[in-house]
C-alpha cells in the first residue's frame, strides 16, 4: 500500500487521499480552511475568557475539565494561581484511567485552591464504549479520526455531562485542556456536540444515556449554553510537554509521565484502531511529528503529548505493535510472552523504564479488559 512521501500516512486512512506525486491531503493543507477556522473561533474564545470579570450569575468563573494528567493540571495550576479564576474543578470519574492520573488528581487537591468535583456514570459510558468496540466493520474510506472513534465518543460522553453541570451550575465557560493538534480537530460548540453525539448513537441510546434534559441543550438560546475553552490555544508556540511536566514536578503536582497517565483502554483503541483501518491510535500524531520535522528541518516541534524520536522506524514499530496485539486478541499464546517486545516497543518512543513496563502490563491485560467490559475481539 502506498505511503505520503512526507509523513508516512498510507493509502487508505480514513479521510486521507494522495495526489500524483504520493503527498496526502493534510501535507498539502487542503484542510487548512477548516483549522483555520476553528482557531480563529477557539482563540477568540480564550480571549473573550481571560478578559471576562467575575461570574455574576454563578459561585464560579469555569468549569475546568481537569483529568489528572499534565496538560490539565498545568493549566489548572496558571488558572487559579496566575489568572485568579474562581474555578469548579470537574472530574469525570472515568472506570478505566489510569491510576497515575488519579494519584496526580490527589496532589492537586492538596496544593491548588479550587473547588473539585467527582461526577462517575460507569454503567452509561461503559454501554456506550461497548456499543462503540461491538459495531460492525466500518465502511471505507471512512472520513477524517474515524480511527480513533472510540475515544472521540468517551471524551465527549463526559464533555457533555460537563456541559450539564456547567448549566445546571450557570457557569460560563468550559475549559478544556488539550495539546495544540487535538485542539484543531475538536468541535468547540456546545450545541455542534450534542448534535453530534446524537448522530453517532441515536436518539434512543443518547436519550438512554443522559435522558431528557440533554434534549433542551439543542433549543437553548446562545446566551443559555457555557462557551468551550481550549487554553493551549494562546500557548500553541510555546507548548513543550517536557518542559511542563519538569515545572509540574519542581512544584510536587506530577509524578507520573504522559505514558502512565493513559487510559486503560489504550490497547483497545489501538485494536481497533489495526482492525478497521490498518493503522495504530496515534498513527496521525506520528505523521504530524514527522511532517513538522521534514518541514522544520533542525528544529524539533512539539504540538502534542507523546513525541516521536527522530531515529524511529514508524513503519516497522506499527508493524511490530499489530502483530503482538492480533496475537494477544486471539488468545493462542500466554500474553506473557510478548512483554520483552511491548516494553522495547515502548523504549522507541522515549518512555522511560517504568512508563514502557506499566504500559506493556496493560497491553498483556487486554482480553481480560475486553471480557470485563464485553467487547468482543475477533
Amino acid at each position: 500500500m502506498a505511503h505520503c512521501a512526507v509523513c508516512s500516512l498510507q493509502e487508505g486512512h480514513p479521510g486521507i487521499t494522495l495526489d500524483e506525486n504520493g503527498t496526502c491531503n493534510l501535507c498539502n493543507l487542503e484542510v487548512a480552511d477548516e483549522l483555520l477556522e476553528n482557531f480563529t473561533y477557539t482563540n477568540r474564545v480564550f480571549e473573550e475568557f481571560t478578559a471576562a470579570g467575575p461570574n455574576r450569575d454563578g459561585e464560579f468563573d469555569c468549569l475546568f475539565m481537569y483529568s489528572g494528567g499534565k496538560d490539565s493540571t498545568y493549566m489548572l495550576d496558571k488558572f487559579v494561581n496566575e489568572y485568579g479564576k474562581r474555578v469548579l474543578a470537574y472530574t469525570f470519574d472515568i472506570p478505566f484511567e489510569s491510576e497515575h492520573a488519579a494519584d496526580n488528581i490527589k496532589l492537586a487537591k492538596e496544593k491548588i485552591p479550587a473547588h473539585f468535583v467527582l461526577d462517575s456514570d460507569e454503567a452509561g459510558i461503559t454501554t456506550m464504549m461497548r456499543d462503540v468496540f461491538n459495531r460492525p466493520a466500518p465502511q471505507k474510506p471512512g472520513q477524517y479520526l474515524d480511527e480513533k472513534l472510540p475515544c472521540v465518543s468517551c471524551r465527549t460522553f463526559f464533555v457533555i455531562r460537563a456541559i450539564l453541570c456547567a448549566i445546571r451550575n450557570k457557569i460560563p465557560y468550559i475549559a478544556l485542556c488539550a495539546d495544540p493538534q487535538q485542539i484543531l480537530t475538536m468541535e468547540s460548540n456546545v450545541r455542534e456536540i450534542v448534535r453530534g453525539f446524537y448522530e453517532t448513537f441515536g436518539r434512543e441510546l443518547t436519550g438512554r444515556l443522559f435522558g431528557e434534559e440533554l434534549e433542551d441543550v439543542l433549543f437553548a438560546t446562545d446566551e443559555e449554553l457555557p462557551k468551550v475553552v481550549f487554553p493551549f490555544i494562546a500557548m500553541r508556540y510555546d507548548y513543550d510537554p517536557d518542559q511542563m511536566v519538569r515545572e509540574l514536578k519542581e512544584k510536587g503536582l506530577y509524578q507520573s509521565s504522559p505514558l502512565e497517565t493513559h487510559c486503560t483502554l489504550y490497547p483497545l483503541l489501538n485494536y481497533y484502531s489495526f482492525k478497521n483501518w490498518g493503522c495504530m491510535f496515534y498513527k496521525l500524531n506520528a505523521s504530524s511529528y514527522l511532517r513538522a520535522v521534514k518541514k522544520n528541518k533542525n528544529y524539533d516541534r512539539s504540538t502534542y503529548s507523546i513525541k516521536f524520536p527522530r531515529a524511529a522506524n514508524l513503519p516497522d514499530l506499527e508493524q511490530r505493535l499489530q502483530d503482538i496485539i492480533f496475537d494477544i486478541a486471539r488468545g493462542d499464546d500466554d500474553p506473557r510472552v510478548h512483554e520483552p517486545a511491548l516494553v522495547e516497543i515502548f523504549r522507541e518512543l522515549h518512555g522511560d523504564e517504568n512508563a514502557a513496563h506499566f504500559v506493556a502490563r496493560s497491553f498483556l491485560d487486554m482480553r481480560a479488559t475486553a471480557t470485563r467490559m464485553g467487547i468482543k475481539l475477533a
